[in-house]
């Protein structure tokens, strides 16, 4: 029997990847981007964009100096950056936002803060398309 054998799983079986969660912890710098199939959740730093299929999570004292892109993104530290979270966007009352809000549906407690511009309907969580030409990144709305 594989050390790392689920229960139930045929030897020699193959099983599908489940995506999972993905931890920043306190005290911990991340420069330059993340991506995940999961959930990423930021108790640290992180310098750089953050992108999760599922939902990233900012937890208190979390920190992110650059975008957020995912289905969800629950805010309860400080963002400076767009967030563009294609079906909802939390702003916990300990969260602070400096930058745009891209989602279909948004949820600010008392004592969230947000500065910047929100765009809200069906395709505004979807970040720009960058193309590269002549090593040059052009965005296209």
């Amino acid at each position: 029997m594989a050390v790392f054998s689920e229960k139930g799983a045929a030897p020699g079986g193959s099983r599908e990847a489940v995506p999972g969660l993905s931890i920043i912890g306190a005290g911990m710098r991340v420069i330059g981007d993340i991506s995940a199939d999961g959930v990423v959740k930021i108790e640290g730093s992180v310098n750089g964009t953050v992108r999760a299929a599922k939902q990233v999570l900012v937890a208190r004292g979390g920190e992110v100096e650059g975008d957020v892109v995912s289905r969800e993104a629950i805010i309860g530290g400080d963002v400076r950056g767009a967030i563009y979270a294609e079906e909802r966007v939390e702003l916990q009352a300990t969260s602070v936002v400096h930058g745009d809000v891209h989602t279909k549906r948004l949820l600010i407690q008392e004592g969230g803060e947000m500065n910047g511009v929100l765009r809200m309907g069906e395709d505004a969580g979807q970040p720009p398309q960058v193309a590269q030409r002549g090593g040059q990144a052009l965005a296209r709305a």
